[in-house]
């Protein structure tokens, strides 16, 4: 790029940021700004124009140039301090109980961009913000944007991570990050065990991530497999029920970390959950309030019987 090119660059983002700071501006004014002719102005509109930007223009009195909103929406122009807030707004929506999936990926979108001269200051600013309620887990927003860039970048992670009585360090390839209405989770391919895992970030310690590129392996679906294992593979005991109502009754009954619900037609479901206890799952299962069957283990349908006879004899009376 030349001095020209370069000089029409800078005029022509320069005018953009003054179209989003003023609701309208005569073409004197932005030409007495810019420095340039009312002609020259009209270039840059037209540019601004291919590039995506509705910028309307209107004759007579209190005319002049506006930019209006789009069917697409265009790059953002930020200053420093508008990029700063945008970025801690942004981390508590990540670490917190907001809408943590969309905000983590416009994080990794502006940590592209994000000149370095405003990372100290965007440090600084995300530990004062906090969030109080029955939200998600709390985690570091940094342990977040560290795994989402690698994520990102396809590149290996470590950190600790607690297994029984000890910890140990683990090597992945990480794959996607989860949310559920509680926790944050990584999907994530464990070089040591040779296998896909699902990881709780609140529990990780001393993340870092390494150079070392990898080749996408092909992987389950993250949302499903995380779920599944929350709900039920962690566990030492799962079970599976088709229980009589629509899908969409039973999820709004239990939540998305205690079971997996999955329809079995438009009244129907297979809700799968676990437990260090079967009479825990079977119980909740029963307070749904709707008829079900027991899919498996098959031995839970003789525990039903043996619980239903208990609470018969137990009846007001012994009647």
């Amino acid at each position: 790029m030349n001095g020209a090119e370069r000089g029409t660059t800078e005029r022509v983002l320069t005018l953009l940021g003054l179209l989003q700071q003023r609701q309208v501006w005569t073409g004197p004014d932005l030409a007495d700004r810019l420095g340039v002719t009312p002609r020259t102005v009209r270039r840059d509109v037209e540019r601004l124009r291919a590039l995506g930007y509705p910028v309307h223009a209107t004759q007579g009195v209190g005319g002049g140039y506006q930019l209006g909103p789009g069917h697409d929406l265009p790059p953002l122009l930020l200053d420093d301090e508008e990029a700063i807030a945008t970025v801690v707004s942004l981390l508590a929506g990540a670490s917190g109980a907001v809408a943590g999936d969309a905000a983590l990926r416009a994080l990794t979108k502006l940590d592209r961009v994000l000149p370095t001269r405003l990372r100290h200051e965007v440090r600084a600013l995300s530990g004062s913000v906090d969030s109080f309620g029955a939200g998600r887990t709390p985690v570091d927003p940094e342990v977040l944007m560290t795994l989402a860039r690698a994520c990102r970048d396809e590149v290996e992670a470590g950190f600790d991570y607690p297994s029984g009585n000890e910890v140990r360090r683990r090597r992945v390839e990480p794959y996607r990050l989860v949310t559920s209405d509680r926790r944050w989770y990584l999907l994530a391919y464990d070089l040591d065990r040779d296998d896909w895992r699902s990881f709780r970030v609140d529990r990780m310690a001393d993340v870092s991530a390494r150079t070392w590129r990898f080749r996408p392996r092909p992987a389950p679906d993250a949302a499903t497999y995380v779920q599944e294992g929350v709900a039920s593979r962690v566990y030492p005991h799962q079970a599976r029920f088709l229980v009589h109502a629509p899908a969409e009754t039973v999820r709004a009954q239990v939540s998305a970390s205690a079971a997996v619900v999955r329809p079995r037609g438009s009244e129907r479901c297979e809700v799968i959950s676990g437990g260090a206890n079967l009479d825990f799952v079977l119980m909740h299962v029963l307070v749904l309030g709707h008829d079900f069957e027991v899919l498996d283990p098959p031995e839970l349908g003789t525990r039903c019987r043996v619980l239903a006879e208990r609470l018969r004899s137990a009846s007001v009376g012994g009647e």
